[in-house]
């Protein structure tokens, strides 16, 4: 990816927004990257929203949302508007799909994970992606008669979209990062990527971007992690007519190992760190973060 022009002017109405998972407590990496939305947004008399993703239902947790409102009142950070929980509105994001679908953009997938991983060490050079090894497509040239009769048989399966078609058709793509101008996508390098599960009724990738089209935000701000997931992102949102927001990807903060700090990695959650009596800025400092240096 490569930066090709200069910024243009914000719109006149900045809208940010913090999008949690509720699969978890959250860490100051996830209080980093709500604050600094949300301090954007009143430093330019702007909206903050608050949205649960929570489309995963195996593994989000009625617990953990109660958790994230309550750290938000302990970080001092208020939003505007009621908090959109993704779990309600499943049909917006099916009708995303059928869309999709009708213009033979998408198909059924009937790969497990041991599947994929075997069919790339069979390859011996199968493609990486920003996320690792692409997914090779096993699925994709099945005759649409065999892939309906395994699906009417409830075979499990995932929706995959065909990325280079979707990249064809809406042709060359880029975004605004803010600070450093245009940037380039390349979408085909992520590889026919999952938009819908059986368990998951649509992906993240295609629900942060209905989502972020439908709240009206105008400045997307999270972690450093997230920029190659906006390849795929632009594509969805050419291929929909939705608006493009502006990007702006923080650094991401990390623990005394140099660590990025993580669910995964058993970080500190601020659920802990407030039930031990820290203010947010002694919590802060613990991550060599000076909030009012910022």
């Amino acid at each position: 990816m490569q930066a090709v022009t200069p910024n243009p002017p914000l719109p006149a109405q900045l809208v940010t927004r913090f999008a949690p998972s509720p699969t978890g407590y959250l860490h100051l990496g996830h209080a980093f990257a709500a604050w600094r939305a949300w301090r954007r947004a009143r430093a330019d008399g702007g909206r903050f929203l608050l949205r649960i993703e929570n489309i995963d239902a195996t593994r989000a947790r009625p617990e953990y949302e109660a958790a994230i409102l309550e750290d938000m009142r302990w970080l001092g950070l208020d939003w505007d508007g009621p908090v959109r929980r993704q779990q309600a509105h499943l049909a917006d994001y099916a009708l995303v799909l059928e869309d999709l679908r009708a213009r033979e953009l998408l198909y059924p997938c009937f790969c497990t994970r041991a599947d994929i991983a075997r069919e790339v060490a069979a390859s011996g050079q199968a493609p990486h992606g920003p996320d690792g090894p692409v997914y090779p497509g096993t699925c994709a040239t099945l005759s649409p008669r065999i892939a309906a009769a395994r699906i009417e048989a409830g075979q499990a399966h995932c929706w995959r979209l065909r990325t280079a078609r979707a990249a064809a058709v809406v042709g060359p793509l880029d975004y605004e990062e803010e600070g450093q101008g245009r940037v380039t996508c390349d979408p085909c390098a992520h590889g026919d990527v999952v938009l819908a599960r059986k368990d998951c009724p649509g992906s993240y990738h295609l629900c942060v971007c209905h989502d972020d089209a439908l709240q009206g935000v105008t400045l997307v701000m999270r972690g450093e992690e997230l920029r190659p997931a906006t390849d795929i992102h632009r594509l969805i949102q050419s291929l929909m007519g939705w608006p493009q927001p502006v990007y702006a990807h923080h650094r991401l903060l990390t623990d005394e190992r140099g660590q990025k700090l993580s669910k995964r990695h058993g970080a500190l959650s601020l659920k802990t760190l407030r039930e031990a009596g820290m203010t947010p800025a002694e919590a802060f400092r613990r991550a060599g973060v000076d909030l009012a240096r910022l």
